[in-house]
């Protein structure tokens, strides 16, 4: 919200910023009225328009996203800690929403409190009907002003001036300036803390005087019109939202503009510079878009794991019955991501993935919703109808489209896409980190994280095609071209019988070492203690006593991950990163061990501030006792590694 909020202040500044110096002294005052109320709309709106032609990439459900190359850490590292799936804590109070929605409630009373004191207005004064009109003569007062059909007119006016105030009030009824001033109105109740809503609401009223005097001054002569201006002690109703014709401020800038001359007609292309702004704006949230949703969706969830298939009519048993309530419990807990169930009417078989709800849904899919007794639910799309086939170009097909995937050449055995897949994205990754050059980073003299990101096709006869980077440095971006380009020839992917081209998305990420301080770049888990053994060497693997001890390797590591997660979002205080005035994302690295007792040692931390890593220790201590890990019947001593991640709102 906080992006959104910011984006929409910096579009209503620079719009502001063309009126002033453009349009703000010509007599074009209907169209101003036009520019400014449309750009207001505008500016709240752009940060939601995504015009998919405008990305500079290709559209995100046509690519296959890899899992991120990590440099340096490989396969052959079987030393390293065991990687428990990260903890996402959400933080449960937010004290900047709070100020938010206390600032929108005091806001509203105030519109609230104007609306009953014009209605009071209304009931105590006497009311003359003229017409569509009601004149209302207000006591012992000398002000003038105009609401919807209503107009005010103080009973200590002159009757010789009435006749062209009323005249002036008219104009704003008929022109319908009310609403105007109430939209606005509206949006400073929303947007009470944006000065530029005022800024706005200030312009639109002085649009509206000089619209009015331009109409009024064609039935009355100007310097009877200014003896009405000046003649008055200006007793004005102090309400933003009504037309007063007796307005200090303004008397000067209705002078000055009345006797301006017309504006010429040329000057209306002037109107012309919204459009390319305009455009400009939608090309970088159009992009800025796409960008912020596949940075989150590569840095923090993994949707493959949610990914499962079934032969039409198979029973969910065994491994693939409890990948679907992972998949299920996780589309409860996250209303931003939905399911999506396609069906091969050739094979019969039913693939079931996880997207984001932002993705660009397939033309032949319907929508429907999942719902469970406790009230909770799901969306789902799926195609499991014939007769409607899905759009699909003869040049590209996206995976989840296509019937066969393409293959390394190392894993032509395997049968399910799901598991090629897997075996491609392993075979680069290893590619990548044996061919890529990451001494290039220091030689360039970039330091610490660097993120590749590449896009390129395997075509119709397997070859690498398209490839595209973008780094921090060029010479990034053609390193990781090369490397790219150096992956052997794959077996082709299959749609409906023929070859087609499949696009891939891979993310690449390394680490600059720091030469002045070369200790913190040494791996937590190189200080081994006797016994010590990694995940791959366990015959059995530590866990929680409550974990059933038939379950295999994979269940039983999935059940420790869920058991610490559990215990993290329960124990952690997350209230401790807003009294250290820390705001964003927060990640806590932490590493320990589980010994030939079951105890936990060894825990050390890494993040942001010291008494984070403190209260990460703390928690892991309240661990209980773990059923220790053995090899050839006999306990030993294995490393953990656990990142927390949190989200901390601002205040």
């Amino acid at each position: 919200m906080a992006h959104y909020i910011i984006q929409t202040i910096a579009f209503q500044l620079f719009f502001l910023l063309i009126y002033d110096v453009f349009f703000k002294k010509e007599t074009f005052f209907n169209w101003n009225r036009f520019y400014l109320i449309f750009t207001a709309i505008l500016s709240i709106v752009l940060p939601f328009i995504k015009i998919e032609s405008f990305k500079s990439v290709v559209p995100e459900r046509y690519i296959v996203s890899l899992p991120e190359v990590i440099l340096g850490q490989t396969a052959s590292n079987t030393n390293a800690p065991i990687l428990l799936d990260a903890v996402v804590i959400g933080n449960s109070i937010s004290y900047w929403y709070m100020a938010f929605y206390f600032g929108v409630t005091i806001a509203a009373i105030i519109f609230l409190f104007k609306l009953i004191k014009i209605g009071v207005l209304i009931f105590k004064n006497p009311k003359t009907n003229l017409g569509k009109l009601t004149l209302v003569k207000l006591i012992n007062s000398s002000a003038a002003f105009s609401f919807f059909r209503y107009v005010f007119l103080g009973e200590f006016l002159k009757d010789n001036e009435k006749e062209a105030i009323l005249k002036h009030e008219i104009i704003h009824v008929k022109q319908l300036h009310s609403i105007d001033l109430l939209f606005f109105e509206v949006l400073r109740i929303i947007f009470w803390f944006n000065p530029l809503v005022y800024m706005y609401q200030n312009r639109i009223t002085a649009l509206h005087e000089f619209i009015a005097d331009a109409e009024a001054v064609k039935h009355e002569g100007k310097t009877k019109y200014y003896q009405s201006l000046l003649s008055q002690v200006f007793d004005t109703q102090k309400i933003s939202f009504i037309n007063p014709f007796f307005k200090q401020s303004l008397i000067k800038k209705r002078i000055v503009m009345l006797q301006k001359s017309k504006s010429k007609q040329i000057h209306l292309l002037k109107y012309a510079l919204l459009i390319p702004i305009v455009v400009g704006m939608l090309v970088y949230t159009s992009a800025e878009g796409q960008e912020k949703v596949n940075t989150e969706q590569n840095e923090i969830l993994d949707l493959n794991q949610y990914s499962y298939t079934l032969k039409k009519g198979e029973k969910l048993i065994g491994e693939k019955k409890k990948i679907h309530e992972k998949y299920e419990a996780f589309l409860k807990a996250n209303q931003d991501y939905v399911s999506w169930s396609r069906i091969n009417h050739e094979s019969n078989i039913i693939s079931y993935s996880v997207h984001s709800i932002k993705e660009k849904v397939p033309l032949s899919f319907s929508r429907s919703e999942v719902r469970f007794p406790d009230g909770s639910g799901y969306i789902t799309y799926f195609n499991f109808s014939k007769s409607v086939e899905e759009e699909i170009t003869d040049v590209e097909v996206p995976f989840m489209a296509v019937d066969k995937v393409p293959i390394f050449p190392s894993c032509e055995g395997l049968i399910y896409n799901s598991d090629k897949r897997d075996c491609m994205s392993q075979n680069i990754s290893r590619h990548v980190n044996i061919n890529f050059n990451t001494k290039l980073a220091t030689e360039l003299g970039l330091k610490g994280k660097q993120r590749i990101n590449v896009l390129f096709k395997i075509d119709k006869e397997g070859n690498i095609t398209g490839i595209r980077a973008r780094a921090p440095h060029p010479g990034l971006e053609e390193e990781a071209i090369r490397v790219i380009k150096t992956l052997p020839k794959m077996i082709p992917g299959e749609h409906k019988g023929e070859k087609v081209n499949v696009p891939y998305s891979l993310p690449i990420i390394f680490q600059v070492a720091d030469e002045q301080k070369e200790e913190d770049l040494v791996p937590l888990n190189e200080v081994r203690i006797k016994n010590e053994v990694p995940l791959s060497k366990l015959d059995d693997i530590p866990n929680f006593e409550s974990c059933d001890n038939s379950l295999s390797k994979s269940e039983k590591k999935a059940c420790l991950d869920q058991g610490i997660s559990t215990h993290i979002v329960e124990h952690f205080n997350t209230k401790l990163a807003n009294k250290l005035e820390l705001t964003g994302r927060q990640r806590i690295n932490v590493i320990f061990k589980i010994d030939e007792q079951g105890h936990i040692i060894g825990i050390r931390s890494r993040a942001a501030h010291p008494d984070l890593e403190a209260e990460a220790i703390r928690v892991i201590k309240l661990l209980p006792k773990m059923v220790p890990g053995k090899v050839d019947g006999k306990n030993v001593v294995v490393p953990y590694s656990l990142p927390i991640i949190f989200e901390v709102e601002k205040k």
